[in-house]
C-alpha cells in the first residue's frame, strides 16, 4: 500500500513539476514573441520531457538503467501512438509542412540511428557525447528556421497569440521563472518517488523493470505531453500538439538517452528484448507518422483511432509476453500476417492517391 501510494505520489509531483515547467516556460516563450511551432518543438518539449529526464537519470545513477531505457522507448512508442492517437481523437490535427518535410524525417533517422548505436547491446560514453552534440545541432537547426520564418523566407507559423501582446514586464519575467524553478524542484522530488517505487514493485510482482518502464513509468512520464497536445488541438494551436509530440520524442532519444548513456557510472545495457521487439515498434512507430502526416497535413479521427489500436495491441503483447500466455504465439502470428500488412496496404493506396491528387491539382 504505501509503495502504490509513493508511485501515485511520485507521479503526480512529475505531472504538477511538468505543468508548472511548461505553464512558466510558454508564457515567458509567448511574452518574447516566439512562434508556436517553434515553442512546441523546443520549449514545450523540453518541458514535457522533463519527467523522463528525471526519471531516467535517477533510475541510471541508480543503476536502474532497463528502467531508463524502457521509459524513454516506451515514451517515444507512446507519444506517437497513444498521444497523438487521443488527441486527434477528440480534435482532428493539422500538420505544419515543417513537421513533414524536416522534423518528422529528423524524427525516424534519429530512431534508425539509436537503434543501430543500441545494437552491439550497450550504449557508452562516447555513443552519449554523440546524441548530446547532435541535440545541439538539432537546436540550432530549429532556431535558424524559425528565423528563416520569421523574415519571411520560410512558411510562417501562426504566432503564439493572435491578439496583441501588452509587455512583458520584468514582474511577469520573475513570476514565470518562479514557475519553472518551481516546477523543476518538483520533478527531481517526484522522479525519486516513483523510481525507487517503481523498481520496488517490479521485483515484488516479479515482472522485469523493463516492462515497467515501458508501461506504468513511460504513460506517467508522457501524461504531460497528453494533457498538452489534447488542450492545444482543442484551442486550435493543433501545430503546438504535434510539434510537442514530434519535438519530444527527439528530445527523449538526443537529450535523455544521450544524457543517460554520458553520466551514466558504465555503459548503459540494452537488454536484447528491447532490441528485439519495443526498439522495432518505436521505429514502425516514427515510420508510420510520416505518410499519416503528408496525407492532408493532418491527422484525421480515424488515424487517430488507429494509432490508439496499435497502442492498445502493443500493450497486450507486452502483457501475453510478461505472463507467459498460451495466446502469445496466436496473437503475434495475427498481428504480423494480417493486421499489420492491411494497415500498410492501406495507408499506400491513401498516399498513392494523396500524390495523384497534388500532382493533378
Amino acid at each position: 500500500m504505501i509503495l502504490t501510494l509513493q508511485f501515485i505520489g511520485g507521479l503526480l509531483t512529475l505531472i504538477g513539476g511538468a505543468e508548472l515547467l511548461v505553464k512558466g516556460s510558454t508564457r515567458m516563450a509567448g511574452g518574447f514573441g516566439i512562434p508556436s511551432l517553434l515553442v512546441g518543438l523546443t520549449v514545450v518539449a523540453v518541458g514535457t520531457s522533463s519527467p523522463e529526464i528525471a526519471v531516467s537519470l535517477k533510475a541510471t545513477l541508480s543503476g536502474e538503467t532497463d528502467l531508463t531505457v524502457g521509459n524513454i522507448v516506451g515514451s517515444n512508442i507512446a507519444n506517437i501512438l497513444l498521444i497523438l492517437g487521443v488527441a486527434a481523437i477528440a480534435s482532428p490535427l493539422e500538420v505544419k509542412r515543417r513537421i513533414v518535410r524536416q522534423d518528422a524525417p529528423i524524427l525516424l533517422g534519429i530512431s534508425v540511428l539509436v537503434y543501430l548505436l543500441a545494437f552491439d547491446g550497450y550504449l557508452s560514453y562516447i555513443e552519449g557525447s554523440l546524441l548530446l552534440i547532435l541535440q545541439v545541432g538539432y537546436l540550432v537547426y530549429v532556431i535558424k528556421g524559425a528565423r528563416r520564418a520569421k523574415d519571411g523566407l520560410e512558411e510562417s507559423p501562426s504566432p503564439v497569440r493572435a491578439d496583441p501582446r501588452p509587455a512583458y514586464t520584468k514582474g511577469a519575467v520573475f513570476i514565470d521563472l518562479a514557475l519553472a524553478l518551481g516546477g523543476l524542484g518538483l520533478l527531481v522530488l517526484g522522479s525519486g518517488w516513483l523510481v525507487d517505487s517503481a523498481s520496488t514493485l517490479a521485483r515484488m510482482f516479479g515482472v522485469s523493470e523493463l516492462i515497467i518502464g515501458l508501461t506504468l513509468v513511460a504513460v506517467g512520464t508522457s501524461l504531460p505531453e497528453l494533457a498538452t497536445s489534447i488542450m492545444a488541438g482543442l484551442r486550435g494551436e493543433t501545430d503546438l500538439a504535434v510539434g510537442s509530440a514530434v519535438g519530444s520524442n527527439i528530445f527523449n532519444l538526443l537529450l535523455v538517452l544521450g544524457l543517460t548513456a554520458f553520466l551514466a557510472p558504465a555503459a548503459v545495457h540494452i537488454a536484447p528484448s528491447a532490441l528485439a521487439f519495443d526498439f522495432p515498434v518505436m521505429l514502425a512507430a516514427a515510420a508510420a507518422a510520416l505518410p499519416i502526416f503528408f496525407t492532408g497535413y493532418k491527422v484525421a479521427r480515424w488515424e487517430g483511432y488507429l494509432f490508439l489500436g496499435y497502442y492498445l495491441a502493443y500493450c497486450l503483447y507486452l502483457y501475453l509476453d510478461a505472463a507467459g500466455h498460451d495466446l502469445l504465439p496466436l496473437f503475434s502470428r495475427t498481428m504480423l500476417w494480417f493486421v499489420l500488412p492491411l494497415t500498410l496496404i492501406t495507408l499506400a493506396v491513401i498516399l498513392w492517391r494523396e500524390r495523384r491528387i497534388r500532382a493533378s491539382a
